[in-house]
């Protein structure tokens, strides 16, 4: 990543899910109109998801992952299987892509079992990421027979399907117990689009053995598994549907995935801002921590003037300033000794505290840090950072924060750490009393959220670094919270 491209932590994660050979690395390759996916018709190609950034107009800044089939075999295809699992926690938008070849013999040779059996491995991951509320397009993929670019956009039977324009119903029967198996290809807000059946009449008893019976089967089966979701046909290989596909992407994005900006209500256009930051040995070489930019960068799309210095100089820049600052942000550790000499005028915040807010829930993190009121030299405490990164001397995560927490409550309590991807399952997570997690730059919302979540279903508090300092030293009923 340049410095002028969007921060992974700030894209919209689409998940491509599906079994293997199903397409999803083809899909992923005509979606971005790169060949960046390795594809082969080998299953099992991709074995560890594959994260691949791009501008996808309308809908902006982006990032496809490409997981290994859910389907995957054996000890490594287990592990394989676990890793695709963890890219639940961080979708956005769910892509489950469907080889509509593989369904159709399916279908055929499964006539007597319940239509959504034919896709019992789709449905299981399709209730996996519905759990997470992460909302769901699904692809009918290797429908080859579809037309060219630039001509009408109609399905041949092939795919099961008649003209778009014409309408059905959005759910099916099992097969052969309707007179109307209508498989619906869908707008995200469920609106019909095109109809993706023949009806179940005029097929079900397939004297011919061409094949129709086996199409009206899997429409069936697509069409329980869908539900209100968007259904989509495309052909990865000629690149036909691809753009109904975008169009569904746009429309599935989460509302709240854009979230307010990082500063809320704090300053007003054209405030003052005075921006603490120290360069210590944490400090990345030659660049600015990412919620340091980002912050300063909507300072300035709100006309602030923003003026930034280390913690020894702060009292020199407040010299040097002809009046007071609207608003302080502040690293979390310099929290008691900004307060301590800023103007009693000047709100006070901190960058992790604006995180918490931006990526997380601030409301819960403030809530969970309340637990230090009750901790002992006997609790427990799952300290997370998302970042994966060497420990330096002074680090916050390391040593910061646990020698706070033994200063306070001693030598006894017991503080285990975790980095990157690596987080404890809901099992894991009952045998702490509070998690502290980080203030999750390089995480998108998705992902924290899960975590939250994570936490309450095991009914452990979750708090954050900023908000955990500012109870520590005793001013965190004196900061400013975003609203």
């Amino acid at each position: 990543m340049s410095l002028n491209d969007t921060p992974r932590a700030g894209r919209l994660h689409i998940g491509i899910y599906g079994r293997r050979n199903a397409g999803k690395s083809s899909l992923i390759n005509a979606l971005t109109g790169q060949d960046i996916a390795l594809v082969s018709d080998a299953p099992g190609t991709t074995t560890d998801p594959i994260y691949k950034s791009m501008e996808l107009h309308p809908v902006g800044p982006v990032v496809f992952i490409d997981t290994a089939g859910f389907d995957d075999e054996g000890t490594l295809g287990r592990l394989r299987v676990e890793r695709t699992a963890g890219v639940v926690d961080k979708t956005d938008v769910g892509i489950i892509v469907i080889d509509n070849e593989a369904l159709e013999k399916a279908a055929a040779s499964s006539a007597a079992a319940p239509a959504d059996a034919v896709l019992a491995e789709e449905k299981l991951w399709a209730e996996k990421l519905a759990e997470k509320n992460v909302p769901l397009i699904f692809v009918l993929n290797k429908c080859d027979e579809m037309q060219a670019p630039g001509e009408s956009g109609a399905l041949t039977e092939s795919c099961g399907s008649q003209p778009a324009g014409s309408h059905g119903s959005h759910s099916a029967e099992a097969a052969g117990t309707s007179a109307n198996v209508d498989a619906v290809v869908t707008t995200a807000s469920g609106q019909p689009t095109a109809l993706a059946a023949d009806t179940a009449a005029s097929v079900s008893a397939d004297p011919q053995g061409d094949g129709r019976a086996a199409t009206a089967t899997a429409a069936a089966a697509i069409a329980e598994l869908a539900g209100k979701w968007p259904v989509i046909k495309v052909s990865a290989l000629h690149k036909t549907g691809i753009e109904e596909l975008r169009q569904a992407i746009e429309q599935s994005v989460p509302e709240d995935f854009l979230r307010e900006k990082i500063l809320g209500d704090m300053v007003e256009e054209g405030g003052l801002v005075l921006l603490v930051m120290p360069q210590d040995i944490q400090a990345p070489k030659g660049r600015l921590i990412l919620p340091q930019v980002q912050t300063l960068r909507e300072l300035l799309d709100r006309k602030c003037t923003a003026v930034a210095t280390t913690a020894d100089g702060f009292e020199r820049a407040l010299s040097a300033l002809n009046r007071v600052p609207d608003l302080i942000i502040t690293d979390s550790q310099c929290f008691g000794q900004v307060y301590e000499k800023k103007p009693a005028e000047s709100a006070l915040t901190s960058f992790s505290v604006l995180f918490a807010a931006y990526k997380g829930d601030i409301d819960k993190f403030v809530s969970g840090a309340s637990l230090l009121n009750d901790m002992t030299e006997n609790s427990r405490v799952l300290i997370a950072e998302a970042c994966t990164h060497v420990p330096l001397s002074e680090d916050i995560g390391r040593e910061k924060i646990p020698n706070l927490l033994r200063k306070k409550f001693g030598k006894g309590i017991e503080v285990v750490n975790v980095c990157g991807n690596d987080f404890p399952s809901v099992e894991e997570l009952k045998g702490f009393d509070l998690v502290i997690h980080c203030g999750a730059c390089m995480f998108n919302r998705k992902h924290v959220m899960s975590r939250i979540a994570a936490a309450e279903a095991a009914g452990v508090p979750i708090t954050n670094y900023g908000v955990v300092l500012a109870k520590l030293t005793g001013i965190l009923d004196k900061i400013e919270l975003p609203g």
